[in-house]
C-alpha cells in the first residue's frame, strides 16, 4: 500500500514537472513569437503594432531585458520619450552589463535637449566599451551642445583614433577647436571634407573660418564650391558675391549677382545682396548712379510677397538717401513689423522719422535698436 501511494505520488509530481516544461516552452515559443511580430512591424514602421507586440513579450516575461528595451526603443522612435525613458532605464536595470539601453537613454535625453543628462549616459556606456567611436562622438556631440566645446575636444580625438573615416567626428572637432586652436580647427575641417567633399556644413564652416584668418580667396574658393553643389541653391552663389564685395571687389560681386539672378530670376535673395551693395557703394562714395541701381533692384524686390525684413529695410534705407522720406517711413514701419526683424531697420527707422519730426517713432525706434544690439553682443 505504501510502495503505492508512493508511485502515485511520484507520478503525478512526474506529470506536473512535465507539464511545467510544458507551458514554460509554450510560453517561451509565444514570447519569440511576439518579439519576431514586433520587430516586422518595426521593419514596416508599424510602431503602435510593435509596441503591441513587446507589450505583449512583457506581460508573458516581466523581466525581460530584451522586450524592455524593443520597447522603449519603439517608444523612442515614435517620440513617446517620457515611456521610452521608463522602459530603457527598466532595461538597463535589468541588466546593468548591457551598454545598448544605456545608449538609448543618451539618444532620448539628446532628443529632449537635455544635453547634461544625455553625456552622462554616454558616459556610463563608455565606462563599460570606451572604444565605440560613435558612441565617443555622441558625447561629443552632447558635451559641444551643452556649452562646454573644451570638454568635446578628448572624446573626439579618441573617436577619430579608434575610425578615422567619421567626417562627422572630424567636423564638430574643427567646430570645438575654431575659438581655442585655429591650425588643429583647420585641419579637422579639411580632413572632414576629404572624406565627404559633398559635406556641405563643414565646408560653410571652413569658409568662415579662412575669412576669420583673412584668407580671403581660400574662403571665396569654399563658399564658390558650395554653390557648385548645390546649384539649386541662389543664397549660395550670393555668398560668393557678398565676399567679394566685402574685400572690395564690388564689379566681381555684382557680376557673381547677376549670374546668380540669370539662374534664379526670382529669388528675392539676390536681389536683396544687389540693393546692399549697390546702396554701400552709394553711401561711402555720395555716388548716385548707384543709390539709382539699389533701388532698380530692391523695389521689385521689397514689394512681393515674400520679402523679409531685411529687404525693406535696405529699400526703405535707399529711399531714404533718395530724398522720399514719406515713403521710407512707409516701408521701414512695414520692414521692424516683419519677423525675424532686421535690427538695422530700427536704426534706419529712427533717422527717418526723426527728420520727419516724428519724434515718438524715432524714440522708440532708437531704444528698440539699442536693445537688440546690446543683446547680440
Amino acid at each position: 500500500m505504501k510502495r503505492s501511494v508512493i508511485l502515485a505520488v511520484a507520478a503525478v509530481a512526474v506529470a506536473t514537472a512535465a507539464m511545467l516544461v510544458w507551458v514554460d516552452a509554450r510560453r517561451e515559443r509565444e514570447f519569440r513569437r511576439l518579439i519576431a511580430v514586433g520587430d516586422a512591424a518595426l521593419a514596416f514602421g508599424q510602431t503602435s503594432d510593435a509596441i503591441e507586440a513587446f507589450s505583449g513579450a512583457l506581460a508573458l516575461k516581466p523581466d525581460s531585458m530584451l522586450a524592455s528595451l524593443k520597447r522603449g526603443d519603439t517608444y523612442r522612435r515614435r517620440g513617446d520619450y517620457a515611456a521610452a525613458l521608463r522602459d530603457l532605464g527598466q532595461a538597463a536595470f535589468l541588466d546593468a552589463a548591457a551598454p545598448r539601453p544605456i545608449e538609448l537613454l543618451g539618444d532620448v535625453q539628446t532628443a529632449l535637449g537635455q544635453y547634461a543628462a544625455a553625456a552622462a549616459e554616454y558616459q556610463r556606456y563608455l565606462a563599460l566599451d570606451d572604444r565605440a567611436p560613435s558612441v565617443l562622438y555622441k558625447l561629443a556631440l552632447a558635451l559641444y551642445r551643452n556649452g562646454e566645446a573644451a570638454r568635446a575636444v578628448d572624446p573626439l580625438r579618441r573617436a577619430v583614433a579608434v575610425d578615422d573615416r567619421i567626417a562627422e567626428a572630424h567636423y564638430l572637432l574643427g567646430l570645438s577647436l575654431r575659438e581655442t586652436d585655429r591650425r588643429q580647427s583647420l585641419g579637422a575641417l579639411r580632413r572632414a571634407l576629404e572624406i565627404n567633399p559633398t559635406f556641405a556644413a563643414a565646408r560653410e564652416e571652413l569658409a568662415r573660418l579662412y575669412e576669420q584668418m583673412g584668407r580671403w580667396q581660400d574662403a571665396i574658393d569654399e563658399l564658390e564650391a558650395l554653390a557648385a553643389l548645390e546649384p539649386a541653391r541662389p543664397e549660395r552663389l550670393v555668398s560668393v558675391g557678398l565676399a567679394y564685395a566685402r574685400i572690395g571687389r564690388r564689379d566681381t560681386a555684382v557680376l557673381t549677382l547677376g549670374r546668380a539672378a540669370e539662374r534664379h530670376p526670382d529669388a528675392t535673395v539676390v536681389y536683396t545682396a544687389l540693393g546692399r551693395i549697390w546702396l554701400t557703394a552709394a553711401e561711402a562714395q555720395k555716388d548716385t548712379v548707384a543709390l539709382d541701381k539699389a533701388i532698380e533692384a530692391l523695389q521689385p524686390a521689397a514689394a512681393r510677397t515674400d520679402a523679409v525684413s531685411e529687404t525693406r529695410a535696405l529699400y526703405g534705407r535707399a529711399l531714404a538717401l533718395s530724398g522720399n522720406a514719406v515713403a521710407a517711413e512707409r516701408m521701414l514701419v512695414q520692414a521692424v513689423a516683419m519677423m525675424p526683424v532686421d535690427p538695422s531697420a530700427y536704426r534706419y527707422l529712427a533717422e527717418v522719422a526723426l527728420r520727419l519730426g516724428h519724434m515718438t517713432v524715432a524714440k522708440e525706434a532708437a531704444a528698440k535698436y539699442a536693445l537688440l544690439t546690446s543683446s547680440a553682443l
